[in-house]
């Protein structure tokens, strides 16, 4: 979450993220390009031509790396890692451990790819970024559509038994992503972002009522859509695994950790061990994003160094609902 933006391809560093009463608003995203198996969209999946920017420690871009993962396309679209720590110009490549420069474009800064794009443009550089390599343009910033898109659109190149959308479950996902997004995945930055206590209380009623919703639910089946992980699952995991490190400090969201949730908490594990997960995930990017990089938030860019938590202990949901 970058406080500056690009105006007229110009990058200030300071923009509007709430309302007149406080409720933190986030603005859409803007390059809704979509890649097709037959190339019909203009943008045909292929191996080797398209490039994904992202950061390890933003939930949004996070998504787009399990689905990569979980796919088999690593070796089919390269990437590249910002750097986990944002300063003025926001999201910068650097030598960083765990970073990977941007070797396509050779940008110093992740805006500078929205003005190769766009010379003028106005508005938020955010992560995920899908870069098409041949055609040197930005196919598409939003990361459900880009999970979307490597779930079902490069099927001669994933794995063949890799399917997240199931078409018998393909209504229920969608639900279920819609239902989880505003209270929860964007919740937690309604809450953090809040700047009045009417718009966080708000936000962080909302964020814990859905949460036991979902504490209910998954204590009758082993995923968010019934008996196999789908999409919104992983749309889930990205906002669970930051939430006892960062939500709920940083972000206020502490009237409970997910720890304190039986079912949240095993189902955080599970998705955790599945094959290919736990690689894509880097709890030390995801702390010193959020405790170094919101100084209205974390004056002091002082990061905790707990808590501990222990994701490889056995959750046995696996024989639960077998």
């Amino acid at each position: 979450m970058g406080l500056g933006m690009l105006m007229d391809g110009k990058w200030v560093t300071e923009r509007e993220q709430e309302d007149k009463k406080g409720k933190f608003v986030r603005p859409s995203t803007t390059f809704r390009n979509w890649i097709t198996a037959d190339g019909s969209s203009g943008f045909k999946a292929e191996h080797a031509r398209y490039h994904l920017y992202v950061s390890l420690a933003c939930p949004w871009a996070h998504r787009t790396l399990i689905m990569r993962q979980l796919k088999g396309l690593s070796d089919a679209i390269s990437i590249s890692v910002v750097d986990p720590e944002m300063g003025e110009n926001s999201w910068e490549f650097s030598d960083s451990e765990g970073c990977i420069p941007d070797t396509v474009n050779h940008t110093r800064y992740l805006w500078e790819l929205y003005t190769k794009v766009e010379p003028d443009y106005t508005g938020r550089v955010t992560v995920p970024v899908l870069w098409d390599k041949q055609k040197g343009t930005i196919v598409n910033n939003e990361s459900r559509e880009i999970i979307r898109m490597l779930d079902t659109e490069f099927g001669e190149i994933a794995k063949p038994d890799a399917d997240l959308y199931p078409e018998a479950l393909q209504q229920q996902i969608d639900e279920t992503i819609d239902a989880i997004y505003q209270p929860i995945n964007n919740g937690v930055y309604r809450a953090g972002f809040a700047t009045t206590q009417e718009a966080y209380e708000e936000a962080v009623t909302e964020l814990f009522e859905n949460l036991d919703h979902w504490e209910t639910v998954l204590g009758k089946q082993r995923y968010l859509c019934g008996d196999r992980l789908t999409e919104a699952d992983i749309c889930m995991f990205t906002t669970l695994l930051r939430f006892d490190a960062v939500y709920y400090v940083h972000f206020k969201c502490n009237l409970r950790r997910i720890v304190d949730y039986p079912n949240l908490w095993g189902y955080l594990r599970d998705l955790y061990q599945h094959p290919g997960v736990k690689e894509t995930c880097n709890l030390d990017h995801i702390k010193r994003h959020y405790y170094k990089s919101h100084p209205k938030v974390n004056p002091t860019r002082i990061v905790p160094k707990g808590p501990i938590i222990d994701f490889e202990t056995p959750h046995n949901r696996d024989t639960k609902f077998s």
